[in-house]
């Protein structure tokens, strides 16, 4: 089933953004761009209730609402990309004598647009498919820590229309240093998830969190080109290592832990 999952979200999403980048109007522009986004979350609902019923798609809708893990869960969701960007900062200024560019954005600003992003659900559309549904059935076969990196490949791929089309962020960047951000990250999420017995809330404000402050030491290339060429600016590479090395703790602790895959039995 996991293969049709990810077939149907692939296309119905893909679809929708190239109509959505063929359009001229503004408001179905968006319109259509934001349906696309929450493609894995609405198939994710309809699979969980076809093979399991109502009672399991209640448990993964009550996983959006799940607050009772710890605020210090909560503090890592959200701080958790800020302190990277800071570290990777702090290393350019020791080894280059200088500070890197930083983001005009404030930083309160930045925290405030996370929580609100996840307090109105913004991140619910990816997080009820990625790791609500997915993760846990591909970790049921082949462990979290595994399934964590598999899944971050297939997210990542998932994004590969913005690096052509709609103008975003990412177009003309380099899809291969993404794909290996993502993975990273995928894991950071996996062991959140784990963490929090399968919180969607805290996933859904890491997510949020990591879209919104990553720009304070931004690691965007000044000057797109081929979005195959492997290519990044140093504050990008730093990020990546500094990302891989915490994934690398991750993963070990991630390594015979049960939690998420028994959710998919236990939905």
């Amino acid at each position: 089933m996991l293969l049709k999952y990810f077939g149907i979200v692939f296309a119905l999403s893909w679809a929708l953004w190239f109509a959505a980048d063929a359009i001229s109007s503004p408001v179905l522009r968006g319109f259509l761009y934001f349906i696309g986004v929450f493609i894995p979350g609405i198939a994710s609902l309809a699979f969980t209730y076809r093979e399991q019923g109502s009672h399991a798609l209640r448990s993964l809708l009550q996983r959006l609402v799940k607050v009772d893990v710890g605020a210090r869960w909560f503090a890592f969701a959200l701080f958790f990309m800020f302190v990277v960007k800071l570290l990777v900062a702090g290393i350019i200024r020791i080894s280059s004598g200088a500070w890197p560019a930083f983001g005009n954005e404030p930083v309160p600003l930045m925290f405030g647009a996370a929580i609100i992003s996840t307090v109105i659900g913004g991140q619910a559309g990816e997080e009820l498919g990625w790791r609500g549904y997915a993760l846990p059935r591909m970790a049921r076969t082949m462990g979290l820590g595994p399934a964590s990196l598999q899944l971050g490949l297939i997210w990542a791929l998932w994004h590969l229309p913005f690096f052509y089309i709609l103008g975003g962020d990412k177009a003309g960047q380099s899809f291969p240093f993404y794909l290996l951000q993502v993975m990273a990250t995928s894991v950071a999420v996996a062991w959140l998830y784990m963490k929090t017995s399968g919180s969607l809330l805290v996933t859904m404000l890491f997510h949020a969190a990591v879209n919104n402050t990553k720009d304070i030491v931004p690691s965007a290339l000044a000057q797109p080109g081929d979005p195959w060429l492997l290519r990044a600016s140093p504050v990008g590479w730093l990020t990546l290592t500094t990302l891989w090395l915490c994934a690398a703790w991750f993963m070990y602790d991630m390594r015979r832990d049960t939690t998420v895959s028994e959710l998919a039995e236990a939905s």
